[in-house]
Order: structure tokens, then sequence, then C-alpha cells
């Protein structure tokens, strides 16, 4: 399975519009002081970089990304002086030794082949007594708008249980990351959930991200055949709590880790 992050558009029809409400949560949650250096990990479209800008009065913000088309999206929606971005990858980080007060990664750390190299990086990337953090959905249960489709798309096609996030990123749950954190040599290691209400005006809100290719369950459906696409498309909005206006009121939840590197 290949997951597919370039198009930044696509991503925030998608996911985005969702990410950044997270991400102003998650900064909150934090709540480090004013003037402090950030490092952005896997930034993407700039939601988190512009949730630091906007709740956190950093001195500087750095975000790092492999994605080309998703840094000229950022680029394009932070034009703020203190931020700089750079394509680089999270195991390689091309930045200095102790060089940030904040290394933080949103939505990201899942998708990173050795994810212990990563969190490594970014511990080397903070300052000593600096903050690392990072936050991923709870795909496996908390995520209520994949975990509707992919029991959809499991209903009508066994095999396409290998795909679902719940069961391809065990990582995302609050003990592998406390074990990462700690295993990393962090101190005053901290798991906690973050929630936020997704809703959609209709049914059509809901499906039309599924259609753009971005992640792996629009890459499901993107090789799907019409007619199973088109059954998949039902059996999900079936199974939906539609309200009688038509919307589809929904819960998503992360879990946010974060830890300390020692003096």
């Amino acid at each position: 399975m290949t997951d597919v992050w370039a198009v930044g558009h696509a991503y925030e029809v998608y996911m985005g519009r969702w990410s950044a409400p997270l991400a102003d949560a998650f900064v909150r949650l934090l709540a480090l002081p004013p003037g402090r250096s950030w490092l952005d990990v896997g930034c993407g479209t700039g939601a988190l970089t512009a949730a630091v800008l906007a709740a956190a009065e950093p001195s500087r913000v750095t975000g790092v990304d492999p994605a080309e088309g998703f840094l000229a999206h950022a680029r394009a929606r932070v034009g703020d002086p203190r931020v700089t971005f750079y394509s680089g990858d999270a195991r390689s980080l091309p930045v200095p030794d102790g060089a940030f007060d904040a290394v933080v990664s949103g939505l990201a750390l899942n998708f990173v082949p050795a994810a212990d190299l990563a969190v490594a990086e970014c511990v080397r990337a903070a300052t000593p007594g600096g903050t690392v953090a990072a936050y991923v959905w709870d795909y496996a249960e908390g995520m209520a708008m994949l975990r509707h489709f992919w029991d959809a798309a499991v209903a009508l096609d066994p095999a396409a249980a290998d795909l679902d996030e719940g069961r391809r990123f065990p990582l995302c749950r609050p003990e592998p990351l406390w074990d990462l954190w700690t295993g990393a040599g962090l101190a005053d290691v901290l798991v906690r959930a973050i929630e936020t209400p997704m809703v959609f005006a209709d049914f059509g809100d809901l499906w039309t991200p599924f259609l753009g290719g971005q992640g792996p369950a629009p890459g499901y459906v993107a090789a799907l055949p019409a007619d199973r696409r088109a059954a998949l498309r039902d059996r999900l909005r079936d199974g939906l709590p539609l309200a009688a206006d038509g919307s589809v009121a929904l819960t998503a939840r992360a879990w946010a880790v974060s830890g300390v590197r020692p003096r």
C-alpha cells in the first residue's frame, strides 16, 4: 500500500480542515512560554506551523517536509517572516544539534518508516530542557470518520482490512507512543487525548473528499472500479448517524505525546 501525500489542496479538503483545530488544541495543550524557537517535523500544508504562530508567540518556526507539493501550499498559507520551510526527511533533519526549544510533529509520525529514527532526530534537534512532542490520529477507535469508512470497506471486501490504518499503524495508541518517547531518553513523558468535532453538512460533504486520492482511504477508493466504489459509498452512507437535516456529526480523537530532553 502506497500512502500518497503530495497535493496540498486535495489534502486540505480531505483532512486539512480537521487538522487545523486539532493543531490549535495541541499547541494550547503544550502551553509553552512565548519567545521559543519551534521545529515542525512533517509540516505538511502548514496547519501546525500556523497554530504555533497564532497561539504560542514563537521567536521563529522552521517547517520540514519531504513533499514539495505540501511545502508549496504551506508557503502560500503562512507568510510570516518568522517562518522558514525546508524540504527534508524526518529521519535526517536538515537542522543543527540542539537548535530548537520545541520540536513537534502533527499527524505525520506514523507515516515515517522507522519512527524511532525520526524521534531520535527530534531529540537531537531539541535543546537540552526542550520539549519534543507529537500527535497522531487514534485510527483504531477514535477517528470516527475513518472507522466508519473502513468498517464499510471491510464488510464489502475483507481484504481491505489489511489497509485499515487502525491495523497498519499500531503506533497510534497511548502505550506504543509512551514506549517510543521513553525509549528515546525523554523525561516527563505524558500521553494525552485531544478530541475535535467533525461536522459534515451532508453525506456528500463527507464522501467527496474520499475521491481526491490523497491518503490510504482515498487511495483505496481510487483503485476501485465504478460499481464497487458506488457500493462502498452506499454502505458507508447507510452506517452513518445522519441527522434529520442530512448533516453528519462525528468526533475525532488524537493522541498527543510529549517529553523533555534531559539537560
